[in-house]
């Protein structure tokens, strides 16, 4: 009888394979960053754990507290380079200014000399914590206290809490770039998804399909939330992608456009339409608003998975601005702002496209690896 032991291998490898495909997905870990996120923290306070503990460091509690302080609130890439340093510095600067204070405590021995070095530092970081430099600040006065006490600490033990607090550093800037998020895929994919329910809710007013008042309220409300996480995390996205602001916030007043002209079109006139009103209009807007819908999907697909070919067909003949929309003359008089909508609603979508190619190689990662395959 033949061996079942390389099939037991393969089932093995390619379990280790899709487990390893899943953790190098940037969607994955969209989909997940909050589970990824804490299992790094938590893996992070283990290694300083065992460092400390295992070779026996007096106060290895605060090279944890520094893991906690340094990583525990970083997540993309965009901003973990930047706030990582900044608590670094912080935590750095106030571990040594707290072993310059017991050193001052330990040769002139003025306890009232020691607080008011104390207070005066902790002023000048109280000033800066209000500026751009606030993490650094804030940081510095708390590792200071966490070193120097209230000036009971011995220098020894001023020395053994740097140590730690170095000790911390080392481990949560090893762990701080271990599989990170980048704001970048978070984005694009927030804006994937909400073109793609925009795709959805154009397809049903073009059709002339009612919409249920409270089904209406959940969309849009769901709409509005991923277009106000998609501008927080705009700064990091300019930053992990090398691009001005201003160039995304033009795509976010685009898409902000759409969700207001998708709005007005679900609960103005055409909402209190009746059946034959609403069939005139999907008559009137079918050809044209498959088009738009089709190109909403075509947006949200390159945007979800970096194919860019997808983003260079028109959606609509014209360019913004120029088209000059006139309903027909023998177009109902309550249609008439609905059916303006709809061209107005085409304009701003081909705008958003032209704007999503414009920036297309900055935002598109994977434009020169391997494109992820469409599922």
């Amino acid at each position: 009888m033949a061996s079942t032991e390389p099939d037991h291998l393969a089932v093995a490898r390619n379990r280790f394979a899709r487990m390893w495909r899943s953790l190098t997905s940037p969607y994955y870990r969209f989909k997940h960053a909050r589970m990824l996120h804490s299992i790094r923290v938590g893996l992070a306070m283990l290694v300083s754990i065992l460092l400390t503990t295992g070779v026996d460091f007096p106060h290895g509690i605060w090279a944890s507290v520094t893991v906690l302080v340094v990583i525990g609130g970083l997540q993309h890439s965009g901003n973990i380079r930047k706030k990582a340093a900044e608590r670094a510095l912080g935590t750095l600067l106030g571990a040594l200014i707290g072993l310059l204070v017991l050193i001052q405590l330990h040769f002139i021995g003025s306890l009232p000399l020691t607080y008011v070095l104390m207070s005066v530092v902790a002023a000048i970081c109280g000033y800066f914590a209000l500026g751009s430099q606030a993490y650094v600040a804030l940081l510095t006065a708390i590792t200071m206290c966490i070193v120097a006490g209230h000036g009971d600490n011995t220098i020894d033990t001023g020395l053994w809490r740097t140590l730690n607090v170095l000790i911390g550093i080392a481990v949560a800037l090893a762990f701080s770039f271990a599989l990170p998020l980048y704001a970048t895929y978070s984005w694009r994919y927030l804006l994937a998804r909400n073109l793609r329910e925009c795709a959805h809710v154009f397809g049903r007013i073009a059709r002339g399909e009612p919409f249920d008042p409270e089904q209406q309220v959940a969309t849009f409300a769901a709409l509005g939330e991923r277009l106000v996480k998609g501008r927080a995390l705009m700064p990091s996205v300019a930053k992990e992608i090398g691009v001005s602001i201003k160039r995304l916030e033009a795509i976010q007043r685009a898409h902000r456009s759409l969700l207001s002209a998708l709005e007005l079109m679900a609960t103005g006139s055409l909402a209190h339409a009746n059946a034959a009103e609403r069939a005139e209009f999907a008559r009137r807007c079918g050809a044209e608003a498959r088009e738009v819908r089709l190109g909403l999907l075509s947006m949200s697909r390159a945007l979800r998975f970096g194919s860019y070919t997808r983003l260079l067909a028109p959606v609509c003949p014209w360019q913004p601005g120029e088209s000059k929309c006139v309903a027909p003359d023998d177009l109902r008089a309550d249609l008439q702002g609905p059916y303006w909508l709809c061209h107005r609603f085409a304009e701003q979508v081909e705008h958003m496209r032209a704007l999503l190619l414009e920036l297309e190689p900055h935002w598109n990662i994977e434009r020169n690896s391997q494109v992820p395959r469409e599922v």
